[in-house]
């Protein structure tokens, strides 16, 4: 399969309450760091490269067709104050510890979900190229089981949706922790590959050994990369890029998933790997260049100004874009002190995968992918109905006379060489020729060629001092005007 570098069509989705949602005191998981990386997204100016989309919250019948219904009303019904009606219930599908039940618990699954479904419709139809859910990737998350902070797979019921219009479907995950959920719900079929580079060994969720392959028809079709901690750039590029290429050329996938889990990051709160942002997005990069339809999901990560900082690199990569590495000015800036820099550096962990452990794992895989005959096909089909409406359909209905609405508006990509008067003000340096808003203050600047005080006879005076009572508010700074549109998101 041909690696061919382009520039491609983006979309976004993005709901502003999902970050509204905690999990408890003391919980790892803090939906609150897609509110940092979507304020990262807009103050490097990227939101005017892309379609920005508000997803719809997923149905009950849409959650069901991978997960049971009864798990399902479960979810629905249970809340912090009727619990001890559900102890036995709570006890079977594992929601508890781990998984503990919170205030708008479905909601914010219906929410993770409906941005994986929306994108996977969205790339069916060919209408973008890569779309971007990073409120989605809870690849741990079973058929009737929450697992591992996950409670709706929507990977999995975005997987499904693709299947509907491609062959095959490769599913890429690069979280530290194994893509057990996903791998379970494809074990036995050939239409979907799944390739997990994670840790494993005494650490959760104790499964992805290196015989895992697989089973029936999807023997050979799960690969699992079992990893020691400490990994860095080098040696995550080594065995994921042959691998990854191997993987193409055997399988020929026609979409591809990738789950982008930043707890493999360097100092990450649960993780033990020792990636930087740019060697973690590197994976990004390269699957990209395939030129596939390519949904790109978010995913564990627990150090929270590294995951907004690491999505908001690979939403750049997604893009094309180049950004600085000074962060620009936005409303979590002292999140990223000291430094208040993009990128990060790695830490002096050891490394414990050696290049003989690498190069055995890479030829026990290459042997395994040998296994299979050829890509396998499908029979010719009616393809079922979309999971989720079109929204291009509205753009039909719009009357030209009328103010387009906002969900129109957040579709419009700004051309590189566009600007209105305050689009791109005050963006970092680098970005859409941003950095044009002058910051500087009357008070301090000396006024240019300033006029000189003259007298009846047209002679020269000194100017007259005169007192001024200062207001103690114009101490006070004043936010841009930009930061209105944070909230412009699709409805």
């Amino acid at each position: 399969m041909s690696v061919t570098p382009l520039k491609r069509r983006v979309c976004y989705y993005y709901d502003s309450t999902i970050s509204n949602y905690y999990y408890g005191q003391g919980h790892p998981m803090k939906p609150h760091r897609i509110r940092l990386t979507h304020d990262l997204v807009l103050n490097y100016g990227l939101y005017l490269k892309m379609e920005i989309y508000r997803p719809h919250k997923a149905t009950a019948e849409e959650m069901t067709k991978f997960h049971s219904a009864e798990y399902i009303r479960f979810l629905r019904s249970v809340r912090p104050d009727n619990m001890e009606n559900y102890t036995e219930q709570m006890g079977k599908f594992y929601v508890g510890e781990d998984c503990p039940v919170f205030i708008g618990m479905y909601q914010f699954s219906q929410i993770s979900a409906g941005g994986s479904l929306a994108a996977a419709v969205k790339l069916n139809k060919q209408s973008t190229d890569i779309c971007i859910n990073w409120g989605g990737g809870l690849h741990h998350a079973k058929k009737s089981e929450a697992s591992g902070f996950c409670y709706v797979n929507d990977i999995v019921l975005g997987i499904l949706e693709l299947l509907k219009y491609h062959q095959r479907v490769l599913y890429i995950d690069i979280d530290v922790h194994h893509g057990d959920g996903v791998e379970e719900a494809f074990l036995t079929t050939d239409r979907v590959m799944t390739v997990s580079f994670h840790k494993y060994g005494f650490y959760f969720p104790y499964t992805g050994k290196l015989s895992d392959i697989g089973t029936g028809a999807g023997k050979y079709y799960a690969v699992n990369v079992p990893l020691r901690e400490g990994m860095d750039d080098d040696s995550y590029e080594s065995i994921f890029v042959p691998i990854i290429t191997k993987v193409m050329e055997t399988f020929q996938p026609n979409a591809v998933v990738l789950q982008c889990g930043a707890d493999s990051l360097t100092g990450d709160r649960l993780g033990c790997f020792n990636l930087t942002i740019k060697g973690h997005s590197k994976c990004v990069e390269f699957v990209k260049r395939y030129g596939l339809p390519f949904l790109m999901v978010g995913g564990g990560g627990y150090t929270i100004r590294n995951v907004s900082r690491c999505w908001t690199y690979e939403t750049a990569v997604a893009l094309g874009v180049e950004i600085a590495n000074e962060l620009p000015n936005n409303d979590y800036f002292e999140f990223f002190a000291p430094d208040f820099k993009l990128h990060i550096s790695p830490s002096n962990m050891k490394n414990r995968n050696s290049t003989q452990h690498l190069e055995k794992i890479k030829n026990c895989l290459f042997e395994n992918l040998r296994m299979l005959p050829h890509a396998p096909g499908v029979q010719v089909q009616a393809i079922p109905e979309d999971g989720v409406h079109n929204e291009s359909d509205d753009e039909d209905n719009i009357n030209p006379d009328e103010r387009n609405p906002q969900s129109i508006t957040d579709k419009r990509i700004a051309p590189d060489n566009e600007y209105s008067d305050s689009e791109d003000e005050g963006m970092a340096p680098g970005v859409g020729g941003g950095g044009r808003k002058d910051n500087r203050s009357y008070k301090t600047v000396a006024p240019a060629n300033k006029q000189a005080l003259l007298d009846s006879n047209g002679i020269e005076v000194d100017e007259p001092d005169i007192n001024i009572l200062k207001d103690d508010k114009e101490n006070i700074s004043v936010s841009s005007d930009d930061s209105n549109k944070k909230n412009d998101v699709k409805s």
